[in-house]
């Protein structure tokens, strides 16, 4: 019991690192800087910041949401983003402990993970940029890929045509609409999410994010948020669905077949 508690804590902590990375990343994928050297600083000021600075979620509580040296507000995407990667993180090993842990399972839980960030900064960019930058689509893509030859029957009989088939789906949206349905980025991101789910769970994440998307667009609407000729970023709830379809897609799955198939 204790060593399953210090799992889950260590877990959330090194989610809680992370997320801060993938904040960096998104920043500076926006202002086309590298994420790879030089050091984090304030967006308005631009004050090196210090260790102080820079503790995930904590020092945005400590400090209010204000830059220590400019006081400048400091977004609340920074600790949404950290907590929220620090749960998905606890979530996917909460699922892998239930499995015997051997080498396999273990690269699976990194790939998991590695996907998970991935994903995070697909949604976060795409929701405040309106655009899923190829520099994160195409290194998920291919890093999914490769996982998936590992087991290489199951790449051609499955992961392969759901990828294939859920990006001809928003093609072809993107082509009838002449994107203003659907961007090119959003058919990249189905095919990505196909080699994540595979078949049936993609039909699930494809169902589920048309669904919440098309719920949070009427309740724009209703609220004068937003018209009916108002752009909307997709990604987010395609990232969404693939959340859910990963996770409960064999209970979704079940609850469906039974309350509308076997009746």
């Amino acid at each position: 019991m204790i060593s399953t508690f210090l799992i889950y804590f260590f877990i959330f902590l090194f989610g809680l690192i992370i997320g801060s990375f993938l904040n960096c990343l998104i920043y500076r994928l926006e202002k086309s800087e590298s994420f790879l050297k030089g050091r984090s600083y304030c967006p308005h000021c631009q004050h090196i910041l210090n260790w102080q600075d820079l503790i995930p979620v904590f020092s945005f509580l400590i400090l209010k949401g204000r830059c220590r040296y400019c006081g400048g507000k400091i977004s609340l995407q920074y600790p949404l983003v950290e907590l929220a990667t620090a749960l998905l993180f606890v979530l996917i090993i909460n699922n892998q402990l239930s499995i015997n842990f051997t080498i396999y399972d273990l690269l699976i839980t990194i790939y998991l993970l590695l996907t998970t960030s991935f994903l995070i900064v697909i949604f976060v960019y795409d929701l405040k940029h309106y655009l899923i930058p190829d520099k994160v689509i195409y290194p998920a893509i291919v890093t999914a890929f490769i996982y998936n030859l590992l087991n290489t029957q199951y790449l051609i009989l499955n992961t392969f045509p759901s990828s294939l088939g859920a990006a001809a789906f928003f093609l072809f949206i993107v082509l009838i609409s002449h994107e203003k349905w659907m961007g090119t980025g959003d058919v990249k991101l189905a095919f990505f999410m196909g080699l994540i789910l595979g078949f049936p769970n993609i039909l699930v994440a494809l169902f589920l994010a048309f669904f919440i998307g098309a719920t949070a667009g009427l309740i724009l609407i209703g609220l004068g948020k937003k018209t009916l000729k108002s752009e909307i970023p997709f990604g987010p709830f395609l990232v969404t669905g693939t959340y859910l379809a990963l996770f409960f897609g064999q209970q979704i799955l079940e609850w469906y077949l039974n309350l509308f198939l076997l009746k």
